[in-house]
Formats: structure tokens, C-alpha cells, sequence
């Protein structure tokens, strides 16, 4: 077993602890929650990630203060799906993404509550629990089953509360259904698995998909912007999908900058 995928094991019975156990809970804005467990989980990971990469920054959700994101580095997230964890809602991951040059190159993405290890490593191939994954066969947009989230700024920001709504209004006509879960991660990594046909969000941080991406890359997915365009840390929107919708579903997601 990989180094990583070692690590992230015994960072989820931390996480397990938590989620079976008491913690406390705070707000890092009018939403978006923050336990006890995030920062735990962070503090346990991070001297090990800086052991197991000397030469890469880690950027931590709890940690990092910079607006601007590098485009190399050790992304972390200790709890995608911190709302999920608080109400004790299963679909939780504990999120480790390696970037360099701004292509990501090693992945771990670990939901300790269900057992579920999604593994990748550029240009071998992605893998559940040793399963290797594969992108689902649908063809068309009709008939997709896609994922979405819902940025915490949808309380502040009019512009990102109508990117969702408008973005569900043009899609839920067009698709077979539409799920949101709370975890990018995750949802990435179902991507991956054939779960799902699509995914898309506004306002994800990179350590949300910094890990996923390269897990649906590795299973022959694809991502990008809203706009087609080529997926970086610091841009605004994330499509993802098993490649075959790719192009009608960028076409129906409602953006306007």
C-alpha cells in the first residue's frame, strides 16, 4: 500500500472518533462550519505529508490564508464535508491532492465511514479500494445522472446564488436527475466510478478537487471551466464528466462573469 494511502487511513480513525464521538463546532462564515476534527485531522496530517514531500508546500484548508493559490503543492482537505460530518450524514472524505506545474500527479481521496479508498497516480490509473474505475458509457445528456453543489456564498453573492439557480433550471429539463451530496471530492471520485455522469460547482477551493481530479482523469473522464477552458486553482467553475456529455453540458450551465 502506498505512503499516502497509509496516511490517510490513520488520519480516518481520527475522523471516525469524531463522527461517533462529541466535538465542537464553529462558523468560518454564515454557513460554512469548522470542528474541532477539521483542525485535528489537519495537524495530524501535515508534519507527515511535509516527511513524505520535502520539497512541496502543503496548502491546508484550516491553514492557509492566502487568497491566490499556487499552482504546485500538497492540497488538503481534513474533512470534505464538513456539514455532512456535523449531522452525522455518511458522504465524508478526507481529501490529499499532489500538484506540480499545475497538472496533479497523486491523489487520495478516503471516506472512513463507508471503507471507501479512491487511489490514483498520473498515468496509472484510478482505483476503489485496488478496483481500478472507469467513466460511466452515457451518451446523452437526457440520459445523465449529475452532481452538484452549492457554494456558501450563495448567502452573500447574487451572482453565484443565480449561477445554481439558473444552472438547475436550464439542466433538470434536459437530464435524468441531479444530486447534491456536500463533498466535491466525492462527488468527483463517483464521477469516476460510473455513478454519476456529470458534475459541476461554483467557488470550490482547490483542496475540494485538487485530489478528484486526478482520480476522474485517471478513469478517462475529463474537466474544465464552465466555458470549456482548461481547469486551474484559481478559477471560478469546475465541469466534470465521463467526457461523452462534456460538450452538452457545458452548453446548459448558466454563467455569467
Amino acid at each position: 500500500m502506498s505512503e499516502l494511502k497509509l496516511l490517510l487511513k490513520e488520519a480516518g480513525e481520527i475522523l471516525k472518533e469524531g463522527f461517533y464521538g462529541k466535538f465542537d463546532t464553529n462558523y468560518k462564515g454564515k454557513a460554512d462550519l469548522v470542528t474541532t476534527y477539521d483542525v485535528k485531522i489537519e495537524q495530524f496530517l501535515i508534519p507527515r505529508l511535509q516527511k513524505m514531500y520535502p520539497n512541496d508546500q502543503i496548502i491546508g484548508e484550516e491553514s492557509f490564508k492566502n487568497e491566490v493559490f499556487p499552482e504546485s503543492g500538497i492540497f488538503v482537505d481534513p474533512i470534505d464535508g464538513t456539514t455532512n460530518f456535523v449531522h452525522h450524514l455518511p458522504y465524508v472524505g478526507i481529501s490529499v491532492g499532489v500538484w506540480r506545474n499545475n497538472e496533479p500527479v497523486e491523489a487520495g481521496v478516503y471516506n472512513p465511514i463507508l471503507d471507501e479508498m479512491y487511489y490514483a497516480k498520473k498515468g496509472m490509473g484510478a482505483f476503489l479500494n485496488d478496483l481500478p474505475l472507469q467513466v460511466s458509457h452515457t451518451t446523452k445528456l437526457q440520459n445523465a445522472l449529475l452532481a452538484t453543489g452549492f457554494p456558501y456564498t450563495k448567502n452573500s453573492s447574487k451572482e453565484d446564488l443565480g449561477f445554481v439557480l439558473n444552472s438547475l433550471s436550464n439542466l433538470l429539463p434536459k437530464i435524468r436527475d441531479i444530486r447534491r451530496y456536500g463533498a466535491a471530492s466525492l462527488d468527483l471520485c463517483m464521477v469516476a466510478r460510473g455513478i454519476f455522469d456529470g458534475f459541476y460547482e461554483i467557488n470550490l477551493k482547490p483542496w475540494d478537487v485538487a485530489a478528484g481530479i486526478l482520480i476522474l482523469k485517471e478513469a478517462n473522464g475529463k474537466i474544465s471551466t464552465h466555458d470549456g477552458l482548461k481547469y486551474s486553482m484559481n478559477k471560478r467553475t469546475i465541469v466534470a464528466s465521463n467526457n461523452k456529455i462534456h460538450k452538452e453540458l457545458i452548453e446548459n450551465i448558466d454563467f455569467e462573469s
